[in-house]
């Protein structure tokens, strides 16, 4: 049988979406490869939401295209709905497109192009990623519990590829997590675009599901993947009830952005700064050490330098644990593409600012 080799960018659900691709391939009788070298067919399982990252995956499929040309090519992953028009150049016979919500057609996509046809699926269908096949290599098991999400951040393009919130039935997350821990893992990482958000078109929330989470027997902690402040704003109380229990990690990843209030009205992401500190120092008082991991832009195109000294200010006062800075680039068909961009001597400036005041802090 063919050999394939997966080369995987992004976030953690898209690693587990690489983990899945490789075990629907190994289960049809595909040999999953580790050198580019050894394979027929090359799947680059692709990341849009930062302009460094797009550009490192399109020049891979140059080198791909210019080194490999007679091996079947594969693009999965989020670019082929947020990045479609740059990627058509690279269509032709033995080459496909597949969104990140077609990833359960995987074997049947590379059969085609193994015939030499050619594949665009790109279809933002509902797909659940569960109870499918799946080879890791990691002791820590990922589960993913929806796609898409319910925000509209102006700056943000994976909204673009993953498109409007479908929550996993809570039933059969709890079904997948009872697998794991009678496999032997011992933690769990629960994962999705935004968890925040997770159960709003299902009717309950994330709350509901992690207090169905810790009856599950057994000895294993589970790890709760990024939550918008958005949506966790109005259940928050409730949430750090929850993470009392053992089997939650005392880590919280919410991401603020920008300390101006100004700034987070400009990106739409709907809370202010004092709901976030809130909601942060309800944790901290509610359970003492837990760990607080934020995200930060550098440089939107409407910061100002008052709008920055708010951001370092609001990192001297919460002292974050761990902290993720991206410094703004623009991304396609975008809200924030649209406005005149600050310049890079700046952001570069501001984010070396602001990783020092996180050093010091």
């Amino acid at each position: 049988m063919p050999s394939i080799y997966i080369e995987n960018y992004g976030c953690t659900a898209n690693y587990d979406d690489g983990a899945i691709i490789a075990g629907l391939l190994t289960e049809v009788g595909h040999n999953v490869v580790k050198d580019i070298e050894d394979s027929d067919v090359i799947i680059i399982n692709s990341c849009a939401v930062k302009n460094v990252t797009v550009n490192k995956i399109f020049s891979q499929i140059e080198q791909i295209s210019k080194n490999y040309g007679k091996k079947k090519l594969v693009i999965t992953g989020c670019m082929p709905a947020a990045e479609k028009d740059k990627l058509t150049k690279y269509i032709k016979l033995g080459v496909a497109l597949v969104s990140s919500q077609n990833t359960a057609s995987m074997p049947k996509v590379v059969e085609k192009i193994l015939e030499n046809e050619q594949v665009i699926l790109i279809e933002k269908t509902k797909e659940i990623k569960l109870d499918l096949p799946k080879i890791q290599d990691s002791k820590i098991a990922t589960v993913q519990i929806a796609q898409g999400c319910k925000s509209f951040c102006n700056f943000c393009s994976t909204k673009l590829a993953k498109g409007d919130l479908f929550s996993y039935p809570k039933e059969k997350i709890i079904e997948e997590l009872n697998k794991y821990t009678k496999a032997g893992y011992k933690r769990i990482n629960l994962t999705s675009t935004d968890n925040g958000c997770y159960g709003y078109d299902q009717g309950y929330n994330l709350v509901d599901l992690l207090k169905e989470i810790i009856k599950i027997e057994g000895e294993f902690v589970v790890r709760v993947g990024m939550a918008n402040p958005e949506h966790v704003k109005k259940y928050y109380k409730e949430l750090a009830e929850v993470y009392k229990n053992e089997k939650i990690m005392k880590f919280l990843h919410i991401p603020i952005q920008s300390g101006s209030d100004k700034i987070l009205k400009e990106m739409n992401r709907k809370y202010t700064i004092e709901e976030f500190k809130e909601i942060v120092n309800h944790f901290r008082k509610e359970i003492p050490g837990i760990t607080i991991s934020t995200d930060i832009i550098v440089g939107y195109p409407t910061e100002t330098q008052e709008d920055f000294e708010q951001t370092v200010e609001l990192f001297k006062e919460l002292k974050f644990g761990v902290i993720n800075i991206s410094k703004f680039a623009s991304r396609p068909r975008t809200k924030a593409s649209k406005l005149k961009q600050l310049d890079t001597k700046i952001i570069k400036e501001r984010s070396v600012e602001l990783t020092k005041t996180y050093k010091n802090s």
